[in-house]
């Protein structure tokens, strides 16, 4: 069941100001915090001035986030029940799911000691083509990513919470199994929300598990990943190497020794950029407002008690 209403306060109204085009562009009325029944945010982490402002706003019943992951608001206490809440979630399904496969790619290839290399080196990198790819999660991310691969004829096994089947999985299983399909993957992909439950699911087990010619990727969050394990694998060569779009801790300061390692690809969270965030966020919000305006369900719903 929807709810209905239009009026809507965007705040912080200085921070991502294209946000009131897309709510107006949904058929809402911009107006103050005391006269609003939904509260577009544009803060992906700044959860006291979330907390005035839903004090401020007695009216308000639903609140559309920004991001996919709301660990932040999670780990707060503040998704309470007695809102909507709703987030970024599918909305950057895509294009993540894209920089994954890329990582992957480039990991496989050997791209960073190439990339590195000022003399005409020795031939070196392996094929995805018929990879047994192991995924951990099951969103719109994961989704996506199951498409793309598709092409490559990977065998590909999903790790989550539930052991529900899914399109394209060969085989499904949830995260307390997930040892058991980590041995022999040639690729594991983190493409799942961060949880108390899946904080450091990727320790020394997992990575000795995985064996030396699997390359793993992260897409997610650095805090899946147990850094120091992940440095003394890489180290050691318990995996072959690691592609990271998200680090534990972020930024990732300089002179760490991931930074130095041949075998660790870095992008600084650039999965999204701001060329990709503005149209895919603007879209979202602009249906979200114009079916709460009309008393649809709205899209990317969270569950306050999972916390995604």
């Amino acid at each position: 069941m929807g709810i209905q209403g239009k009026h809507i306060a965007v705040e912080p109204a200085d921070l991502r100001p294209w946000l009131k085009a897309a709510v107006l562009a949904g058929g809402g009325e911009i107006v103050p915090l005391s006269e609003a029944e939904a509260l577009v945010w544009t803060d992906g982490f700044d959860v006291p001035s979330l907390r005035r402002c839903l004090a401020e706003g007695q009216g308000i019943r639903w609140v559309q986030l920004p991001w996919a992951g709301v660990e932040p608001f999670a780990q707060a206490g503040i998704l309470d029940p007695a809102y909507v809440w709703t987030c970024g979630k599918g909305v950057y399904a895509q294009a993540v799911a894209e920089h994954a496969l890329a990582l992957t790619l480039a990991g496989l290839r050997d791209l960073k000691q190439r990339a590195l290399a000022q003399t005409w080196q020795p031939g070196s990198g392996t094929s995805l083509w018929g990879s047994r790819v192991v995924i951990f999660g099951a969103g719109g991310i994961a989704q996506a990513l199951i498409q793309l691969l598709q092409p490559f004829r990977c065998s590909i096994d999903v790790v989550r919470r539930r052991a529900d089947p899914l399109p394209g999985a060969s085989r499904v299983v949830t995260l307390a199994e997930r040892q058991a399909v980590l041995a022999g993957a040639d690729v594991v992909i983190l493409a799942l929300a961060l949880t108390p439950e899946t904080e450091g699911i990727i320790a020394r087990p997992e990575l000795e598990q995985m064996g030396s010619g699997c390359w793993l990727v992260n897409v997610a969050r650095g805090k899946h990943i147990v850094t120091a394990d992940l440095v003394s694998a890489l180290q050691e060569g318990i995996i072959r190497g690691a592609a990271l779009d998200v680090t534990d801790p972020e930024p990732l300061p300089e002179g760490h020794p991931l930074w130095r390692l041949p075998n660790c690809l870095i992008t600084p969270h650039t999965a999204l950029t701001d060329a990709m965030i503005v149209p895919a966020l603007s879209e979202r919000v602009r249906e979200n407002v114009r079916r709460f305006r009309l008393g649809e369900p709205l899209l990317g719903v969270v569950d306050p008690v999972l916390g995604y």
